[in-house]
């Protein structure tokens, strides 16, 4: 999902930055210092040390929230079971403040000082690419749940980066889904792109969409775009509801998506709206109304609406303990961290090399959001996709999408 470059929100949700020490169920510690304390030391005995360089205050705090929530759902069941090979997790938690820049410098502190195992990685792409020459200098894996861009695992000539690694699926299928979904679900066949042009995130899927919707014998009517930090959206929705057309793709964020969305809506455009991963926040509901949120669409990692015995269980579990459904970015954090462990346990050991080896070798993996396997030339997972129905701004409908060839 996220944004390539973090400062384009126009608004920026502080979060508190985490601190201090907490035990955790199970014996484990998570160990989460501010930016600049470097009195942790490096993992000994019983303790398997997995780092987190993540945006927990700044623009895009809100999906790290929810990833690092999942994140310790995980290690606390983990160690509850008695960890991994016979080692407790410690995670180790430093706030990228949603800065490419300081990410690099949380992930140096990570790799070097911390001597990690593994690191869980900014939730946003841009800051993610800015660890890779970290983890690959120190040949320490860095994993995200949610850095989408199709180029996030890949060098600028195509190569893999040896130890980058996503859980989630890229930019690409998102587009190319969402495109399938309105020819052969909605029976689109003209469909207007409204998208966030100051975003690589969203010009990505734009691109695909159209190039998917095309191939599928659809007409793309027009293509028109808006800027991260964008309130007023009449003149452009003015021009598109002259148009004819079958369905409203808007790839982007939920910030501006639910303004324009509850615009389009007043206006009397009435068509169904198709969005990505981007849109899975609350607040989204609360910028766009439960009114205007009817007959809008978005491809995602993972429904709560999943029947699967796997995705019943989990929500069960987390409901029970937290009191509400887990959201997307709660899923993406749990699986990264269940993938980080079951690549050590498989390698059999902390060496960085080892468990990028596992990490790349990884088959059919049980994933809430989907069983995963690594293409070992891309880092990229093959696993299938959600596109999620809202009804009154709420999950009403899920459907699985499958990659190509399965």
């Amino acid at each position: 999902m996220k944004r390539i470059t973090t400062g384009l929100l126009a608004a920026a949700m502080g979060m508190a930055l985490f601190a201090g020490c907490s035990s955790t169920p199970g014996g484990g510690t998570t160990t989460t210092p501010a930016p600049g304390d470097t009195s942790s030391s490096a993992a000994t005995g019983g303790t398997i040390k997995i780092g987190l360089a993540t945006e927990q205050s700044g623009a895009v705090a809100s999906y790290s929230s929810d990833i690092l929530k999942g994140v310790q759902y995980a290690v606390d069941e983990i160690n509850g079971a008695g960890g991994i090979n016979g080692q407790q997790i410690q995670l180790v938690s430093y706030d990228t403040q949603s800065d490419p820049a300081v990410a690099t410098q949380m992930a140096t502190k990570l790799a070097t000082q911390d001597k990690v195992a593994a690191m869980i990685g900014p939730a946003t792409s841009g800051s993610f690419m800015a660890t890779i020459p970290v983890a690959n200098a120190n040949k320490v894996p860095v994993v995200s749940g949610s850095a989408t861009a199709d180029a996030a695992t890949v060098d600028n000539a195509g190569n893999v980066q040896p130890f980058a690694f996503r859980t989630c699926v890229a930019d690409s299928f998102q587009g190319s889904s969402a495109a399938t979904f309105a020819l052969n679900t909605l029976n689109a066949k003209t469909a207007v792109i409204y998208m966030d042009n100051s975003s690589d995130y969203a010009k990505g899927l734009a691109k695909t969409f159209n190039d998917s919707f095309t191939a599928g014998g659809g007409t793309i009517v027009d293509t028109q775009s808006y800027a991260a930090g964008d309130t007023d959206f009449n003149a452009v929705l003015t021009k598109i509801k002259s148009e004819q057309f079958d369905v409203l793709y808007l790839p982007g964020y939920y910030q501006e998506a639910g303004l324009i969305i509850k615009a389009a809506r007043g206006m009397g455009i009435s068509q169904p709206v198709m969005g990505d991963d981007g849109y899975d926040s609350p607040t989204l509901k609360e910028l766009g109304g439960a009114d205007a949120l009817n007959s809008v669409y978005f491809t995602n990692h993972y429904s709560p609406l999943n029947q699967d015995p796997r995705v019943t269980q989990f929500v069960a579990d987390w409901k029970a303990k937290n009191g509400t459904d887990p959201s997307g970015f709660n899923a993406m954090g749990y699986d990264t961290m269940k993938f980080i462990a079951d690549a050590i346990t498989r390698a059999g050991s902390t060496d960085g090399q080892s468990i990028a080896d596992a990490m790349a070798a990884t088959k059919d993996f049980p994933a809430v959001t989907g069983t995963l396997s690594v293409d070992p030339n891309t880092h990229n997972v093959i696993k299938s996709i959600v596109v999620i129905e809202l009804k009154n701004g709420d999950q009403a409908a899920a459907t699985t999408v499958a990659p190509a060839g399965s």
